[in-house]
């Protein structure tokens, strides 16, 4: 299943893509490398295989939730800039 090179030029406008004649030449080339790879791949025996999302094993590392006491408000704003009302004041980001 090779593709033309009129193909790879649909393709590089869809990726939105200027690519020169002979990037384009290029491009299909190396396109056409891989789905002849991906043909291969295709042919290889796999039943029995499990389908995998991860090669390895994943498991989860963080701790434990452990509830402690947390910062009074007063030594959170301690070093806070600008506060008013018991929150941090900040610039603001969006224009209105």
């Amino acid at each position: 299943m090779a593709l033309s090179r009129d193909e790879v030029r649909k393709v590089a406008l869809l990726a939105r893509l200027e690519l020169t004649d002979t990037e384009l030449d290029a491009q299909a080339v190396q396109i056409n490398d891989l789905l002849k790879q991906f043909e291969i791949l295709q042919s290889v025996d796999v039943t029995g295989v499990e389908p995998t999302s991860h090669p390895i094993p994943l498991v989860n590392v963080l701790r434990d939730d452990a509830v402690r006491p947390s910062l009074a408000r007063e030594q959170a704003l301690a070093n806070a800039p600008e506060s008013r009302n018991g929150c941090i004041v900040v610039p603001r980001v969006l224009e209105q």
